[in-house]
C-alpha cells in the first residue's frame, strides 16, 4: 500500500548562534578562561588569509579561526583544551531576554487551538552556527534543542597503523588536536536540507538522495529561520524559496545591526526583523508565534483538503425511504382545484 515517509505535521524554527540567541561570540567565556585577549586573537584570525596568501598558501575564511585555535592550544596558550573544557566553557555563556525559556514557550504555540492537536502538529528547534558544537551543548540552551549543527574538534588523533591495533584505553590528557567538522555559511545550506529531508532522524535517508517534496519530513514552507545578519544569506534565501519566513534579529543597543537588518528587509533577503528581546509581549515574541501559529492554520487547511480530495463519499442505500416514497407518490397525483377556480363555460352558439 502506498504511502508517505512523513506526516508533514512537524515547524521547525532554526536559529544561528552568535549575535542571534547571545549578544557576544560564544568564544567569549573561553578566551576569559584562559586569559587570552579577545579583540586580538580575532585580529589575527582576520589577517590569516592575507598573510598566509603572501606565503603561497591558501586558506578558507571560514576554518581560520578553527586553525588559530589549534594553534594557541599547541603554542600553550590554551593548555589541554579539550571537548570537556569547551562544554563547561559553553555553561558560562549568557543568553538574550526571554532565554532559553521562550523555546519551550514556542513549543506551547502549536498546542493552543483544538485543531492544531487535532493534527498533532508539533515544533521543534535546530541550532545551525558557525561556532563550536560543544559549547553549545554545554549551553542553558541545549535541554530545549532537537539537533545542533557546529564546528567539531578531535581529541588524541588515531595514529597511523591504528586498523591493525586492537582497542586500547587512551591514558593520554584528551586535548583538542584536528578539526572533526566544519560548518560555514555555505554549508549550513546543507543542515537545512537534512532537517527538510529528515536525514537528521533517519540516518537511511541521504541528504543527496532526490526525494519528492510529499515525501519529506519538514517542507521548507514549514521553517522559520532566525539569524542576525548578511552572513546567513544564503539560509535565508533557501528557506524563503522554499516558502518559509526569515526573520533577522538585532542587538537593541546596536543602531548599525538595526540598519543592517532593515537593509537586508528592503532588499527581500528576510520577511521582517525585530530586537534580540525573546520575552513575552516584545515584538520578536509576537511575530515569532503570529507566523508559527499561520504555519499551524495552513497545516490544518492542507490536510483537511486533503483528506476531503483523498476520501469519496460512502455509498447511498438504492431502496428509497417511506419518506422518499411518499413524496414521489405526491408528485405524480392530479391537482385537485376547486370549482371556483374552473374557467367559465364558453357561451352558447346564436343561430
Amino acid at each position: 500500500m502506498a504511502t508517505t515517509l512523513f506526516t508533514q505535521n512537524t515547524i521547525a524554527c532554526i536559529w544561528d548562534f552568535d549575535k542571534t540567541l547571545i549578544p557576544e561570540y560564544m568564544q567569549s567565556p573561553l578566551f576569559r578562561r584562559y586569559g587570552i585577549d579577545e579583540p586580538s586573537f580575532w585580529g589575527e584570525t582576520n589577517n590569516l588569509m592575507e598573510h598566509y596568501k603572501r606565503r603561497g598558501y591558501h586558506l578558507s575564511g571560514e576554518i581560520a579561526y578553527l586553525n588559530h585555535l589549534l594553534t594557541y592550544v599547541l603554542a600553550g596558550k590554551m593548555p589541554k583544551l579539550s571537548n570537556k573544557v569547551l562544554r563547561e566553557a559553553g555553561g558560562e555563556i549568557q543568553f538574550y531576554p526571554g532565554l532559553p525559556t521562550f523555546f519551550n514557550t514556542a513549543k506551547g504555540f502549536v498546542r493552543e487551538r483544538e485543531a492544531y492537536t487535532k493534527h498533532e502538529i508539533h515544533l521543534e528547534h535546530y541550532i545551525v552556527s558557525t561556532g563550536l558544537a560543544e559549547m553549545v551543548r554545554g549551553s542553558a540552551i541545549a535541554p530545549y534543542v532537537e539537533a545542533i549543527w557546529g564546528c567539531e574538534f578531535i581529541e588524541n588523533p588515531l595514529q597511523p597503523g591504528f586498523l591493525r591495533q586492537k582497542e586500547f584505553t587512551m591514558e593520554a590528557d584528551a586535548v583538542i588536536a584536528q578539526i572533526g567538522m566544519v560548518i560555514d555559511n555555505t554549508t549550513k545550506t546543507r543542515a537545512l536540507f537534512e532537517i527538510n529531508k529528515g536525514t537528521n532522524k533517519n540516518p537511511a535517508i541521504d541528504v543527496n538522495a532526490n526525494i519528492a517534496p510529499e515525501d519529506r519530513r519538514i517542507p521548507f514552507q514549514n521553517m522559520i529561520y532566525i539569524a542576525d545578519g548578511p552572513s546567513d544569506i544564503p539560509s535565508f534565501s533557501v528557506v524563503k524559496k522554499g516558502g518559509g519566513k526569515a526573520y533577522g534579529v538585532y542587538n537593541p543597543a546596536r543602531t548599525d545591526e538595526f540598519a543592517q537588518n532593515d537593509r537586508l528587509r528592503q532588499v527581500g533577503r528576510i520577511d521582517h526583523y525585530g530586537p534580540a528581546d525573546y520575552s513575552p509581549g516584545s515584538s520578536t515574541f509576537q511575530w515569532l508565534r503570529l507566523h508559527i501559529q499561520a504555519i499551524c492554520d495552513r497545516i490544518v487547511t492542507d490536510r483537511e483538503a486533503a483528506v476531503a480530495l483523498r476520501v469519496s463519499r460512502p455509498p447511498r442505500h438504492l431502496n428509497a425511504t417511506p419518506e422518499e416514497e411518499e413524496a414521489k407518490r405526491a408528485a405524480k397525483r392530479p391537482t385537485q382545484q376547486s370549482f371556483l377556480d374552473e374557467p367559465p363555460a364558453p357561451p352558447a352558439a346564436t343561430r
